[in-house]
């Protein structure tokens, strides 16, 4: 577990740059009137795409929004604009107008797109990160952990390179125990959470949480107990970042920071570290 007290993000810094600029593509559906014939799920089931204009083989971050499944709109973190990446945003349906294994299986359709669409867009399969913050953390884990999802679409969880979960819930997400009945501070763990589904061969895996104080119904020790039980179950490269001094909301400008800085460590032939401190 690693612990920031004030984050300097990053210490270290891409000199990666695109002359040429980005573009976005906003609503591309990922799934339209000939794979189903649900009205919400095509008004909800659309995706933003932000990318370098001459861009190749780039990674891929695909980041859900959060809101508790229950509310929310896509966007793109701001520490992750323009920074060499191709960023995938997607709206997925929302409860109680639609079931937890609707929200579980759009954001796994969306990933499958991003899998199979990726490379038009400069953006190389093989590099594919996701991340989320809150309810998009926990759906992060769940397409990633859960390998049924991503079966469905002929898409392994384990080709994901990198999970990142935000805040994620990984005990049986609130929303799921309001609908049951149940208090949010009364904890769950069944199939819908994903420490039901914790192995050691998942993907590389960020887990990042803001302080205890500040965080929702004990997240922070919760996510420090999931990363234990990734490393006890043989996972070899699972990191615990714990940002004291941030809320659960203001968590996720540093949380996105310090995902990018680790995203270039993971592909410096792509992106040159420079450390700031040989310039002092």
């Amino acid at each position: 577990m690693k612990r920031f007290f004030l984050i300097i993000v990053t210490l270290a810094i891409s000199t990666f740059a695109f002359a040429n600029g980005y573009k976005t593509k906003t609503d591309i559906a990922y799934r339209d009137a000939s794979t189903t014939k649900d009205k919400y799920a095509i008004e909800r089931c659309k995706l933003d795409i932000h990318y370098p204009v001459k861009g190749k083989d780039l990674p891929v971050v695909i980041f859900f929004h959060g809101g508790g499944m229950t509310q929310g709109e896509k966007y793109i973190p701001d520490p992750l604009k323009e920074c060499g990446f191709v960023i995938v945003t997607p709206n997925y349906r929302l409860m109680p107008e639609a079931a937890i294994d609707d929200c579980i299986d759009d954001a796994a359709a969306a990933v499958a797109w991003t899998f199979k669409n990726i490379e038009r867009y400069g953006g190389d399969p093989t590099k594919i990160i996701v991340s989320g913050h809150s309810a998009g953390g926990y759906l992060t884990n769940m397409v990633t952990l859960d390998k049924k999802w991503l079966q469905k679409y002929d898409i392994d969880a384990n080709d994901i390179k990198m999970a990142a979960p935000l805040s994620g819930q990984v005990i049986t997400h609130f929303a799921i125990r309001s609908q049951r009945g149940m208090d949010s501070k009364h904890p769950l763990i069944d199939e819908y959470a994903p420490l039901y589904h914790v192995r050691g061969d998942a993907p590389i895996y960020i887990i990042i949480s803001g302080d205890p104080e500040g965080e929702l119904y004990g997240r922070c020790e919760e996510t420090a107990y999931f990363w234990r039980m990734l490393v006890l179950n043989g996972h070899e490269n699972a990191t615990f970042y714990r940002l004291d001094g941030f809320d659960h909301l203001t968590m996720v400008v540093p949380a996105t920071e310090l995902l990018r800085d680790r995203i270039c460590r993971l592909f410096p032939d792509q992106f040159p570290i420079v450390d700031w401190r040989q310039y002092l």
